[in-house]
């Protein structure tokens, strides 16, 4: 409750100068009296936490609960009504309040502290729930505010503009991935004598020297590929000399706006070492593919970019993310470069930044796009790089000790480290009520209706809060979706990085790949398909106790098989994100709703607009009926800043009312505009932000279950298939 006042009156200059808006003047300084005006929150501050301590050891029986429970459930469906951040703010101490005191309750009454099998049991229950609400405690903290920066407006004077270095790094990647982004950063609304562009191609090839030379940029090489991605970045430091250094993944195309919707922030603070905008997609990722959830369920990197970077940026804890952020040559220089101690380069960097005394910021603004991972195993390899990273910084710069950081950054990159541990967890939650329905084991020293009396308040209040707080970025029980995938597989990696942080090589995610046809990643799915069989045994065992076999405990039996039946429906969820779906393009098609004309072989032009577009080719909207025979060859004009470009194309077919056609061969200059028409648009990605609405919980939960049982039927037709080829697996 005390940070209420500190979100209103941000701690940092640059924090209060973002809520302002764009401003060319100097920073504001931090005054006195915005100094001290948090000190006023200290007696609410102790008034807060001596309530909370009442309320959260208070001995109630389980009627006096369940009364509790049912006055706090009917408040907060009152608050939930409210609009504004108030509201938001008193849902969030509600559930601290009946988390709190759900945790005490578990601490102080129902472990057995004896010995056998239901201690052990007992000690790994507790132990992940204390691990959960650490993560719900901090994830509160985290994003009690977000901050919600704006852009800051370059000055007249193309004088006073610093020079850049645009570092694209790339290993294994194929040109035509490559490409687009070196052909967008040609674009860049920036003068031609103060931008540097370079690729910095880590595998040496020919074709990449050839095209660069062509396009007109830097192909920076070296003699090894030491340290990967940070040793590359590093290797081209050396060579290069701009002020500022903007760095893009291969993948990553920057809109032409990208340099002037962030540097103006590096001149109007000077102590500002990077600034990060989000990764976003234009393709799908494995879970929105498979489970045809795409532009309807929020994504699962959308969390950390929609709302939690947003959310550090108020303590001035915004981490870089290794692309799409822009960095000052000076602050890098002076902590020795981007990281190389870990395989999370970009993560470790911030931190090494913070710890110097310089500050970071976010601009939740789109900029740049790129491909998403192309499957499920490709993907939890990238997690589970990530995971290591970041256990790997937890065990040799842990951010809770050293100099340089505020309380509130070390939360942040706590949090942001813990959350990385949810393997075992994870793990732990998927199986405890099977210890009762094999064993008997008491998880939990309590009668069932207590259990239900004190845990379903916990639970309620924190999905209908973390509903209202990250609702437009993650919707309900979708978390425990991307976590099972995820789970066994970071387990390891994050175990071994904390006993040995050397262990493990740095992977690069593969993108651009292709799904020839649909089949079950039967090696992937191993582990869910185990825990799934697991659950189901315990549902049949549990029915035999409730029916046939004498128990006394029935209400134990009901709730354990309620909380088995809740793990099968996100089992067969993680299994049916399992069965990848077809991808057969060369190049994946994005909705981009633009002006456009067609040029017909008679020389009429008639005016349409674009409903998708790719490298490839585009869909075309005309506003007159118009009959082509087949395979005709016209010519599509796109327009950029008012200026038509024509791409001569062939009809594939017509549906809808619609055009598709497939682009013809073209020159260098001809795929620069095209990227330049479409792609490095200024407006290219902001009408690609997620319009899906609020968060609805019940309907959220249906379709995890729907996804559940196919999962789980799937099991029925599907026989094992051996992998495609050009598959990978994920880094373990």
């Amino acid at each position: 409750m005390s940070h209420h006042g500190i979100a209103n009156h941000p701690p940092a200059a640059h924090a209060q100068e973002a809520r302002r808006g764009p401003s060319t003047g100097p920073a504001a300084p931090v005054t006195t009296a915005s100094r001290l005006r948090p000190l006023w929150l200290v007696p609410l501050l102790l008034v807060a936490v001596f309530l909370l301590l009442v309320v959260t050891a208070a001995p109630l029986n389980l009627m006096e609960q369940a009364v509790f429970a049912v006055i706090t459930l009917l408040i907060a469906m009152v608050i939930k009504r409210w609009p504004g951040r108030t509201a938001t703010l008193a849902l969030t101490c509600l559930s601290l309040v009946m988390s709190s005191r759900y945790l005490y309750w578990r601490l102080a009454e129902t472990i057995d502290y004896g010995a056998g099998l239901d201690t052990f049991f007992s000690y790994g229950l507790i132990a992940a729930e204390i691990y959960a609400w650490l993560v719900l405690v901090l994830g509160y903290f985290q994003t009690i505010w977000p901050l919600g920066r704006k852009p800051v407006a370059m000055p007249a004077d193309l004088d006073l503009w610093p020079t850049i270095d645009v570092l694209i790094p790339t290993y294994n990647e194929p040109l035509k991935v490559v490409k687009p982004t070196v052909l967008a950063a040609l674009a860049l609304d920036w003068p031609r004598e103060k931008i540097n562009i370079c690729i910095l191609d880590d595998g040496r090839r020919e074709e990449f020297r050839v095209f660069a030379e062509q396009a007109g940029v830097r192909w920076i090489t070296r003699p090894d590929n030491q340290h990967a991605k940070a040793g590359n970045i590093n290797a081209a430091l050396k060579q290069t000399s701009g002020e500022l250094v903007a760095i893009f993944d291969c993948d990553h195309i920057p809109t032409r706006s990208f340099l002037q919707m962030t540097v103006g922030w590096f001149l109007k603070d000077r102590k500002l070492a990077m600034l990060q905008t989000p990764h976003h997609f234009f393709s799908p990722d494995p879970f929105e593919r498979n489970l045809g959830t795409h532009r309807r369920v929020p994504n699962e990197g959308e969390l950390f970019y929609g709302l939690v970077q947003d959310g550090n940026d108020l303590w001035d804890a915004a981490f870089f993310c290794g692309s799409c952020a822009v960095l000052r040559r000076d602050a890098l220089l002076k902590i020795g470069g981007i990281a190389v101690e870990t395989v999370t380069e970009d993560a470790h960097t911030a931190l090494k930044l913070h710890r110097a005394g310089w500050t970071t910021a976010y601009l939740s603004l789109p900029q740049a796009a790129g491909l998403a991972t192309e499957s499920l195993s490709a993907h939890v390899g990238q997690r589970i790089r990530w995971a290591r990273g970041m256990a790997q910084i937890f065990r040799i710069d842990n951010p809770l000790v050293g100099r340089g950081l505020s309380l509130a950054q070390r939360l942040c990159y706590v949090n942001a480290m813990l959350h990385f541990f949810y393997g075992l967890p994870r793990l732990i939650f998927l199986t405890a009520p099977l210890a009762y329905l094999f064993v008997q084991a008491h998880v939990i020293n309590a009668s069932a209706l207590m259990i239900a009396a004190m845990a379903l308040p916990h639970l309620v209040h924190a999905n209908m809060t973390n509903s209202r707080v990250q609702g437009r970025y993650r919707h309900s029980f979708w978390a425990e979706v991307y976590e099972t995938v995820l789970a066994w597989y970071i387990l390891r990696p994050t175990t071994l990085a904390l006993l040995n942080p050397k262990a493990g090589s740095f992977n690069v995610t593969p993108k651009g790949g292709l799904v020839a046809s649909r089949y079950i990643d039967w090696q992937i799915a191993r582990p869910y398909l185990f825990l799934l069989l697991l659950n189901l045994a315990g549902v049949v065992v549990g029915g035999l106790r409730l029916f046939w076999w004498p128990d006394p405990e029935v209400e134990t039996i009901v709730l354990n098989l309620v909380w088995t039946a809740y793990n099968i429906v996100i089992l067969g969820a993680a299994l049916a994100a399992a069965a990848e779906a077809r991808q057969v393009r060369g190049s994946h098609r994005v909705p981009l709703d633009i002006p456009a004309s067609l040029r017909l072989a008679d020389g009429r032009l008639l005016p349409a607009r674009t409903s998708d577009v790719s490298e490839g080719g585009l869909r075309l909207r005309l506003d007159e009926a118009v009959t082509l025979p087949p395979d005709s060859v016209v010519q599509v004009e796109l327009y950029r800043r008012g200026l038509a470009s024509a791409f001569d194309a062939q009809l594939v077919d017509v549906a809808g009312g619609e055009l598709r056609l497939r682009f013809g061969p073209m020159s260098l200059a001809q795929e620069s505009m095209l990227v330049q028409c479409t792609f490095a648009r200024a407006d290219a990605w902001l009408a690609r932000s997620p319009q899906r609405g609020d968060d609805r919980p019940f309907v959220s939960m249906g379709r995890v279950m729907a996804h559940g049982l196919r999962g789980c039927a799937q099991l029925l037709p599907w026989r094992r298939q051996g992998r495609p080829a050009a598959a990978d697996g994920p880094d373990a």
